[in-house]
């Protein structure tokens, strides 16, 4: 999830706690491959073992479309301290497939497994590889035959989003033909989309199969949903609004004022279907010009 899922995020997240562990946003590989100083400014966390700061693991996840530099910026990630690289075949983004990226290679079951085997190949044995899928770019006419790609190429594990590139985020997810996947799959088969709750993970597991799911929109939405979902203390208004508080202050660190008021009303966008408190102030929060007036209006509606 680019531009919201970035290492202030995850810090965020991984403090509230529940998850396994977090992916990167992707980083672009284009016709020139990543630098391992590169890849630590994109993923911070790579200069402390890849893990956060309350030790969750970070793992690198990789897009773009050109097996060698793919496989030449996987190795750099894993010089620059990367545990655990994934590659992004899933992304529906307009400018990214445009270039031939993220869910524009679903059309392609050669190009998916180049790109795998390349990275495969470039990396240590220890170095586990997993990728990340849709159903399909206009359909799911491919759907087997990228997963049999990305597995013969030597991926150990591959989340599936139940839709297409076609789809964006609108129908809902699919899961039944994650579970064609779960059935005829070696890999670790990852369960991802619609998951907002303990009732959707309990549907999702049922249809499924699975027994490892990931968590991406959703975890905006309700960024106590990992802690939840593991039986942990119910998020409130007002840890809510003290998390919000204490990550427009993370944010002022790394970012300008801009920066991070256009982030948090970003964020809120999400926060807002789950919890109806920002939704109805949502317009307000959208309104403010400042940080200061943005803190003062959490303080009045909470």
């Amino acid at each position: 999830m680019e531009g919201v899922m970035d290492h202030t995020m995850r810090a965020l997240l991984s403090k509230i706690g529940g998850m396994d562990y977090l992916v990167s946003e992707f980083v672009r590989v284009t016709s020139q491959n990543a630098s391992p100083l590169a890849l630590k400014r994109l993923v911070p966390e790579l200069a402390h073992d890849a893990l956060t700061s309350s030790g969750h693991p970070v793992h690198v996840q990789l897009l773009g479309s050109n097996p060698t530099t793919m496989a030449a910026t996987a190795q750099n990630a894993v010089a620059a301290g990367a545990t655990h690289i994934d590659l992004n075949f899933g992304c529906p983004a307009k400018r990214v497939n445009g270039h031939g990226g993220g869910s524009f290679l679903l059309q392609e079951p050669t190009a998916l497994f180049n790109i795998v085997e390349s990275v495969r190949k470039a990396l240590p044995d220890n170095i586990l590889l997993s990728a990340k899928m849709r159903l399909g770019y206009q359909d799911e006419a491919l759907f087997m035959d990228n997963l049999m790609a990305i597995e013969q190429a030597g991926a150990a594990k591959l989340t599936i989003h139940g839709r297409t590139k076609k789809d964006g985020y609108g129908p809902p997810a699919r899961w039944e033909k994650i579970r064609m996947a779960q059935q005829c799959s070696s890999m670790e088969i990852i369960a991802n989309g619609d998951i907002y709750d303990l009732d959707s993970l309990d549907r999702c597991r049922d249809i499924t199969g699975c027994q490892h799911f990931m968590i991406g929109r959703g975890s905006l939405a309700n960024p106590f949903i990992f802690r939840e979902l593991k039986g942990g203390e119910q998020g409130s208004y007002d840890e809510l609004f003290d998390v919000m508080t204490s990550y427009m202050e993370t944010l002022s660190e790394h970012y300008d004022d801009f920066a991070t008021l256009g982030r948090i009303k970003q964020w809120s966008a999400h926060l807002r279907r789950q919890w109806p408190i920002i939704a109805d102030n949502l317009k307000a929060i959208r309104s403010t010009q400042t940080i200061g007036e943005l803190k003062q209006l959490l303080t009045t509606i909470k």
